[in-house]
């Protein structure tokens, strides 16, 4: 895989080089200036960012909030306080300083992990011919369960977002009865609010997860965090 590390301390670079070539698998390129590694992070995408927090004048956060989708983000840091702002930020992990080796090879296998599970969203689990039908307005419209994204609740109504179409598809059903027409292996209720097909989920922490094809973060109801996590880590095994 391929990583990018931005520190201000060549020291913690001369590190975290030293991890990625103990792991045998990793490629890292390392930038002490923040603003450098940025601009490389955006056109070369790499796999993993290993990014500090406090670089002089600059702050962690606010690159991370510049990088694109897709790459696995790891906070490396020696200051404890800025823990749930990564993780707000869909952080992979964060690694507080001074970190160990076998520390470090547990954030690896984080985006192995995950990886895994964007390579499993890849394979086809639903048929083009499967479908459910809901009443929208006074038709009865037919709707391919694999192009659905995500469903939200809207009062007494629900949208369904499509791949293959930009606007959502509006009916005045329930949450449960949408439950009940969905494969309960494919799709899980994250949310009061929301509905996801599990195999199209790309990063997620306990409060809140994101699509493969989708630039949305939605929500995970504390009450079904825990179920929604046993569920993904049962797709990966």
């Amino acid at each position: 895989m391929k990583c990018i590390a931005i520190d201000d301390e060549p020291v913690a670079l001369s590190i975290i080089e030293q991890f990625c070539k103990r792991c045998g698998d990793l490629e890292v390129t390392s930038y002490t200036d923040p603003i450098t590694g940025l601009e490389k992070v955006k056109s070369s995408r790499p796999d993993i960012v290993f990014l500090d927090i406090e670089m002089g004048g600059i702050n962690g956060i606010d690159i991370a909030r510049e990088l694109p989708a897709g790459i696995y983000l790891i906070f490396t840091t020696a200051y404890a306080e800025y823990a749930v702002d990564g993780f707000e930020l869909n952080a992979i992990d964060y690694l507080h300083k001074p970190f160990s080796y076998s520390r470090f090879e547990k954030a690896i296998e984080r985006v192995r992990r995950m990886k895994k599970l964007e390579s499993l969203s890849a394979t086809p689990v639903l048929t083009e011919e499967e479908d459910i039908t809901l009443k929208v307005e006074y038709k009865n419209v037919k709707i391919k369960i694999a192009s659905i994204e995500y469903i939200e609740a809207m009062d007494n109504y629900i949208k369904i977002y499509l791949t293959d179409d930009d606007r959502p598809v509006l009916s005045q059903t329930s949450m449960k009865s949408i439950m009940e027409m969905l494969p309960e292996d494919r799709f899980m209720r994250v949310h009061k609010s929301y509905i996801v097909p599990l195999h199209k989920v790309a990063n997620y922490t306990r409060r809140q997860l994101t699509l493969y094809h989708r630039a949305v973060e939605i929500p995970i109801g504390r009450v079904y965090a825990d179920e929604f996590i046993n569920r993904l880590g049962e797709m990966k095994e």
